[in-house]
């Protein structure tokens, strides 16, 4: 049986990981006393003899926490602290050839951002391909359930369901200054030399999120100009992937009367891929849980790797 410890599990992220873990027979859940989680030699003690430490903790804190573990500890961190981090694996598995090796290897993994997942899936491919330029100028738009923002956020949206319910927050856009803190890997693993203008938003509702990018035709390379390129390209990376599947260009069957639910992949580590659009103007979405491909879900995932354990046990 394998030790964990999730440091940081009272948190949206921390709970989900420790529900998904708590059901297994192939995991031990560490644990430390409500007046021992700030520490440092407490925590040290039990990140020693864990096969793997989760950071469930704000950015400065899983820093923190992290150079007091003990040198041969393994780590995932589902935090933004390390994710552009040359020595952190990022914690994608679907991201590219060797990945999955990468990750099972690593003692330092970064889980993704939610965000970054929904957009790299959609551009990295392409990149590589050369479908798209690394110098090409993004634009990218999405909504998120108030899950994304933490349990301040959460608080604040379910008071306001309390008080006002018939004035809900139904879609408001944020990080208008355009520095989403998702942006460095957005770029990063993508390998995009030039920063997406980025706006997402948050809906009235707890979880789930799409991510869309449109293009025109022109802006991609001029032997490689059509949807059904762009569905080949996608298509072909993520084959046999089980947690990714990739529509048709157009499919009209897979949507609800013309509409895509952000939520229809909630409580599950799926993630879908769309193509939409006509000759000269295509769009391009990805639909999954913000909190389970893109928080959760992800870090069962890469932990499973780490353990040379089925890949989606507990998913």
């Amino acid at each position: 049986m394998y030790k964990v410890f999730i440091d940081g599990h009272i948190g949206t992220t921390g709970l989900l990981i420790q529900s998904r873990l708590e059901k297994r027979n192939d995991i031990e859940l560490l644990t430390v006393a409500d007046v021992d989680r700030k520490t440092a030699g407490v925590k040290r003690e039990i990140m020693s003899i864990a096969d793997v430490v989760i950071l469930c903790l704000p950015d400065d804190a899983a820093r923190d926490s992290f150079k007091n573990g003990a040198d041969n500890t393994r780590f995932i961190d589902a935090s933004s602290a390390h994710r552009v981090d040359p020595r952190w694996v990022y914690g994608l598995p679907e991201l590219k050839h060797g990945q999955r090796r990468a990750i099972s290897n690593a003692h330092r993994v970064t889980n993704p951002g939610c965000w970054a997942t929904g957009f790299i899936t959609l551009i990295a491919p392409l990149i590589s391909e050369g479908i798209l330029s690394k110098e090409s100028r993004l634009t990218s738009n999405g909504v998120s359930g108030y899950s994304g923002g933490g349990k301040s956020l959460i608080d604040r949206y379910e008071t306001r369901q309390l008080s006002h319910p018939a004035g809900l927050w139904y879609s408001r856009p944020y990080s208008l200054g355009l520095t989403h803190k998702h942006i460095p890997e957005m770029v990063f693993y993508s390998e995009l030399n030039i920063e997406p203008i980025f706006q997402p938003s948050v809906g009235h509702y707890h979880q789930g999120m799409l991510v869309s990018i449109p293009l025109f035709s022109e802006q991609l390379n001029k032997h490689s100009r059509s949807m059904d390129d762009i569905h080949r390209c996608l298509n072909q990376r993520y084959q046999g992937e089980s947690c990714v599947t990739v529509h048709h260009p157009n499919d009209e069957t897979s949507l609800d009367r013309g509409f895509i639910d952000p939520q229809k992949n909630n409580k599950t580590n799926k993630l879908d891929i769309y193509i939409f659009g006509r000759k000269d103007q295509i769009l391009l979405i990805s639909v999954l849980d913000n909190l389970g491909k893109g928080a959760s879900g992800a870090a069962v995932q890469n932990l499973n790797l780490m353990l040379g354990l089925p890949e989606l046990s507990g998913l």
